[in-house]
């Protein structure tokens, strides 16, 4: 054999040598996370991580992106067999109930530092189970521009609201104080099939599709009447406000207030009606105020508020992450864990686009972002979630089901109420 062969050969068994040392003193942490924005951002935190504070840790990040449609029903089936594969689970607060069996406790969270009802909507029986990302709420987004017109035009509102809703209202031309008597009136007069003269076709953008992130949307109507899915643990849907928060969505529908299309609609879709000049009204996820914003219609006459209500309520959840309890390396994903829940790693989540649940860093996104000046007041003001257990995420998708031949005008509050009822009741069993 010759020397240059041999050394070439040494060359190489020392590389192997080293490379097996840093496997021993390196632990490689698995990590599930989603494609999309927040997939990205956190790629720029995992390798920021990486080559700092992970060398001192002795700990090496590797993020495994599943489908975004199919990622926790992928995790359900490995938990559910106790795997080993992954160390850290992708979870969010409306499914964190289902997966606390297999989750261990992350200890040491400084909850002062997060938005109190996105930290809180991850704890369960007592035990912070995962922590806060990205935190998603819901605004009223409205037309600047035509609510303005209203006081001007006050006995033509009158008049609309008395014939389609067959009450006598004026035209309130602040929505921060609307009920859903104001809200529906107000689209009733942008709709032209009452107001010829209206600038948008339909006065509201309703999100009607059989899609459990719709029941979301529908709660906020729900809460805001003063409602609640359960009274003292036992379904509270087939009730008088129960009934009254269907009605909000039937009247939207039966009266032509929104689209008849609207019964496929969603997130893009309900973007697509106010954008176009489609329509004036519609409650929407936070997310859109980035693009509704400097776009369309709604270029520089966005207005958002809460959603209506007697009492204002606003859907609260958070993106999260969580440890496996059945992970063999609990101590390293502890150490990432405790790292993720500083604000550094959060403010270069934020720097690389995703939304922490963080005030402080929300706020120096303000700028760039004026809703996260809103974020952070509704989440603290009026953000609820709704916590019902272990089959939380169960009883929206079947509500959904229920629920959403009332959205579309197809059936009756009094003829749903009590299947959503024995909905959610099947699910408590």
């Amino acid at each position: 054999m010759s020397i240059k062969r041999v050394m070439t050969n040494l060359a190489m068994a020392a590389m192997i040598c080293v490379g097996g040392l840093l496997s021993a003193q390196n632990t490689t942490v698995t990590m599930v996370l989603w494609p999309g924005p927040e997939g990205d951002a956190m790629q720029k935190v995992v390798d920021g991580y990486n080559a700092g504070q992970g060398l001192q840790d002795k700990v090496n990040v590797k993020m495994m992106l599943l489908s975004r449609d199919n990622t926790f029903a992928k995790e359900a089936t490995l938990m559910k067999s106790r795997s080993k594969e992954y160390d850290i689970y992708f979870t969010a607060s409306y499914l964190v109930g289902q997966h606390a069996p297999y989750l261990a406790e992350v200890k040491g969270v400084d909850k002062s530092l997060y938005l109190k009802a996105s930290v809180d909507s991850l704890v369960v029986k007592g035990q912070q189970m995962a922590l806060p990302l990205d935190t998603s709420l819901h605004f009223l987004y409205y037309r600047k521009d035509l609510i303005a017109t209203l006081p001007a035009n006050a006995d033509k509102y009158s008049a609309i609201a008395k014939s389609v809703l067959g009450k006598d209202l004026k035209p309130n031309p602040n929505p921060d104080t609307w009920t859903w008597d104001d809200a529906l009136a107000t689209a009733a007069f942008f709709t032209k099939k009452y107001n010829p003269d209206s600038p948008t076709k339909y006065g509201y953008a309703l999100p009607a599709k059989n899609l459990l992130y719709n029941t979301m949307i529908w709660n906020d109507v729900l809460w805001g009447l003063g409602g609640n899915w359960l009274k003292n643990g036992k379904p509270n849907l087939d009730t008088p406000t129960g009934r009254a928060a269907m009605d909000v969505y039937y009247t939207i529908s039966t009266k032509g207030l929104t689209s008849p299309e609207s019964s496929a609609w969603e997130y893009a879709e309900t973007n697509a009606a106010l954008e176009s000049g489609n329509a004036a009204l519609a409650i929407q996820w936070n997310a859109a105020y980035a693009e509704l914003n400097v776009t369309g219609s709604t270029k520089g006459e966005l207005g958002i508020t809460t959603p209506p209500g007697t009492g204002q309520r606003t859907h609260v959840h958070a993106l999260a992450v969580a440890l496996n309890k059945f992970s063999t390396k609990q101590a390293a994903s502890a150490k990432w864990m405790a790292y993720l829940a500083t604000a550094p790693a959060m403010k270069a989540y934020a720097d690389a686009g995703g939304v922490p649940s963080m005030p402080s860093i929300l706020k120096e996104m303000i700028p760039e972002n004026p809703s996260f000046a809103n974020l952070i007041e509704y989440a603290g003001k009026y953000g609820y979630s709704e916590s019902a257990g272990p089959r939380e995420f169960d009883i929206y998708a079947s509500l959904a089901e229920v629920l959403s031949p009332v959205w579309v005008g197809q059936m009756t509050s009094a003829e749903t109420s009590k299947a959503a009822d024995l909905a959610i009741a099947k699910l408590q069993n």
